[in-house]
């Protein structure tokens, strides 16, 4: 599906959470990975990204994958297989891996992507264009770190 012809929102259904950030679902009929927008959990597996953070943290690969592994596990309680939700596109609709870049919505209407960043499992991170709910954000991240939250501890 070309990116011009996705709308703004639509309904999905969870295949998987593969990690604090990116989804598996079902939607538009097609089975597409999904990037949460303004969320950055540490890195679950050893790859460059982690090892780049490693450095600039000066926390060890062993423990950037185990807070990986843990921010994955929290997105992993608010989503099963199965669930529906709502996806809500920003003006970028995709990245340059392919993935649809969007918001999910849980289906009492909560903001996945706000509550990985509420309850202290990923940073902040926003790219332009996609910069629609960069205030809200900010401050769910400055509430969990703050209030010493998840990773955060």
């Amino acid at each position: 599906m070309d990116a011009p012809t996705l709308k703004a929102r639509g309904a999905a259904t969870v295949l998987t959470t593969v990690d604090g950030n990116t989804l598996r679902v079902l939607y538009r009929g097609q089975e597409e990975r999904v990037r949460l927008i303004g969320v950055d959990p540490p890195e679950s597996h050893p790859n460059q990204r982690a090892k780049k953070e490693s450095k600039r943290t000066g926390n060890d690969l062993k423990t950037i994958m185990s807070m990986g592994k843990e921010a994955t596990e929290f997105a992993r309680t608010l989503l099963k297989p199965g669930d529906k939700v709502t996806i809500e596109l920003d003006v970028q609709k995709r990245d340059k891996y392919g993935r649809l870049l969007g918001y999910i919505y849980l289906s009492d209407g909560t903001m996945l992507n706000e509550e990985i960043v509420k309850a202290g499992y990923g940073s902040l991170l926003t790219y332009p264009p996609n910069l629609k709910y960069r205030e809200r954000f900010a401050k769910a991240y400055k509430e969990a770190r703050e209030s010493e939250r998840g990773l955060w501890k």
